[in-house]
């Protein structure tokens, strides 16, 4: 199409390059003198207006002779002050025509003025109140409509020429409306003679830095894959339809990624790995001390990126520990426990050979065989005995996830024709804990001994260990010094925080309520006290 460009494109091009030439000279100074970098940015920045000045100064010189009929395009006639100060006109007419537009201009304005907010609030070391943001930006727009106004959200430019100026609060939007107020009533006169192909050339170059560089794109392929998708799909459909079907295709997408990593979420089977400090490494008589070693739970099949020469120590037999991934929640709570309950089923075997007594009272879904006996079961394997599940990254559960569990609990106690314990660590929330509850765990009836992390208040009498914090379960929360101790669970009253072990001048307190004995602070509590419980260990061992 060269053939058909005419002076226009001589102007717009030029400027455009202008435009990218004021810039790199500008960054390579202020690489150069770093002294100055402050002037250079503000010279960078104030580019555009330099360049509107001078090229509206050669349409000037070229067209101040030629208004019937310029040598260029040109803006023309540009009414002064504001036009349509009035109530504006809402009808059924006016409602149809933006009624698809609506959806994708709020997600952009809120997306837009939060993702400024936040940028500069890190880079300046505030925080902002997402909720005073949308109510200013819900205020401008409700106003603007009555000034003719577009519109209006947060400005990327604007924002950062005035974080490098030194503006600290929010008067300085009431400078620049003024500064607009004055140019709309004072300057229209001026704006007749700009070249519409340099309005072109302005919007062309500011745009230019929303387009994503190939090294950002290639960043995105690299943290998530899945997005890098996401992205191009937004592209395309934007390129090939509209900017509001790439939005809505991209939230679209976002939205259905995130549930189904919520849905498929999958736990890991765990084990333990004995790490030891690294100065102990040379003297493997110290190895064992206390303090020198701890144990570490990593999923079995290392998928966590361990050392794959690194082989995870399995429970005791029929203790089985299982950590969740996401919040266990009605989206992934069947798709969780069915994982659980296939693994568990294929490293033990049932408590007994025929749950179902006679042939009458089989399932009709039952894979069979239909007589069954000792020959059909692995009877090598262990029965199962316990289950330890890790909620460190649970933070919210609901009603289906926890009946779900109970439904769980039930059948593998059917499989295992006895009482399967259930314990639960890192329990973070306290409704998450009161829901467990609620739901028949943390406690048993026939539970005698167990293992309860403490820690070391210093007091030195009752009335000190009275006056000290406490929480909700009525245990003392500071905490100088964690140790595991072994006790008797029988002998704690309900409700009556008991102080463990004391010395002239240190008394050491349960961590956790003693009245729920089957909720532990971390795994390795958790395991000691399931291997306690089960007879595997002895107290103190």
């Amino acid at each position: 199409y060269i053939k058909h460009c005419n002076i226009n494109a001589a102007v717009g091009l030029t400027a455009l390059f202008l435009l990218y030439v004021i810039r790199w000279v500008c960054g390579y100074a202020a690489r150069r003198w770093p002294s100055r970098e402050k002037l250079f940015f503000f010279l960078s920045t104030l580019r555009t207006a330099f360049v509107i000045l001078l090229y509206t100064l050669i349409s000037y010189l070229v067209n101040r002779h030629h208004h019937d009929k310029p040598k260029f395009s040109i803006l023309g006639v540009v009414p002064r002050g504001f036009q349509h100060i009035q109530v504006p006109v809402v009808n059924s007419n006016i409602l149809s025509e933006v009624a698809g537009k609506i959806p994708s201009a709020i997600i952009v304005l809120v997306i837009e003025h939060i993702s400024i907010s936040k940028s500069f609030g890190r880079v300046n070391n505030y925080t902002i109140n997402p909720n005073q943001e949308l109510i200013a930006i819900g205020i401008t727009n409700i106003f603007g409509p009555f000034f003719g106004a577009y519109p209006a959200t947060g400005s990327f430019s604007r924002t950062a020429i005035k974080s490098k100026a030194g503006v600290r609060t929010p008067l300085a939007g009431v400078i620049t409306a003024a500064i607009v107020v004055i140019a709309i009533y004072a300057l229209p006169p001026v704006f007749y003679y700009i070249s519409n192909a340099l309005l072109a050339a302005v919007i062309i170059h500011a745009v230019g830095d929303l387009i994503s560089t190939p090294t950002a794109i290639k960043k995105f392929w690299k943290v998530s894959p899945f997005e890098f998708f996401i992205f191009w799909a937004g592209v395309i459909v934007s390129v090939f339809s509209s900017i509001d079907n790439g939005i809505y295709t991209s939230v679209a997408a976002s939205a259905a990624l995130l549930l189904f990593r919520i849905a498929k979420a999958q736990g890991k089977f765990v084990g333990t790995i004995r790490v030891y400090d690294r100065p102990t490494l040379r003297r493997a008589s110290q190895q064992d001390k206390p303090g020198n070693s701890r144990s570490v739970f990593v999923p079995l099949d290392l998928s966590d990126g361990t050392n794959p020469s690194v082989k995870p120590q399995l429970p005791a037999d029929g203790i089985f520990i299982y950590r969740f991934n996401e919040g266990y929640l009605y989206p992934n709570a069947v798709h969780f426990t069915e994982h659980m309950v296939a693994g568990i089923f294929k490293r033990t075997r049932p408590g007994i050979v025929n749950p179902y007594g006679s042939l009458g009272n089989r399932p009709w879904n039952d894979p069979g065989p239909r007589h069954k006996s000792e020959s059909d079961i692995d009877m090598s394997l262990p029965i199962l005995r316990a289950v330890i599940l890790d909620f460190t990254g649970v933070s919210n559960v609901d009603i289906t996830s926890i009946q779900n569990l109970v439904d769980v609990r039930r059948q593998l106690d059917r499989y295992a024709n006895d009482t399967v314990s259930w314990h639960f660590a890192g329990v973070k929330s306290p409704w998450t804990r009161r829901a467990l509850i609620a739901g028949g765990f943390g406690s048993s009836d026939s539970v005698t001994r167990t293992v309860f992390s403490v820690a070391n208040i210093g007091v030195t009498n009752d009335k000190d260990f009275a006056s000290a914090p406490h929480n909700d379960a009525g245990f003392a929360s500071a905490s100088h010094s964690q140790e595991e101790f072994a006790v008797d669970s029988r002998s704690q009253e309900k409700g009556k925080p008991e102080i463990l072990a004391n010395s002239l001048d240190t008394a050491v307190i349960p961590i956790l309520s003693v009245n729920h004995p089957y909720f532990h602070v971390d795994l390795d509590e958790a395991l000691k006290a399931t291997e306690l419980e089960l007879g595997l260990k002895k107290p103190f061992e």
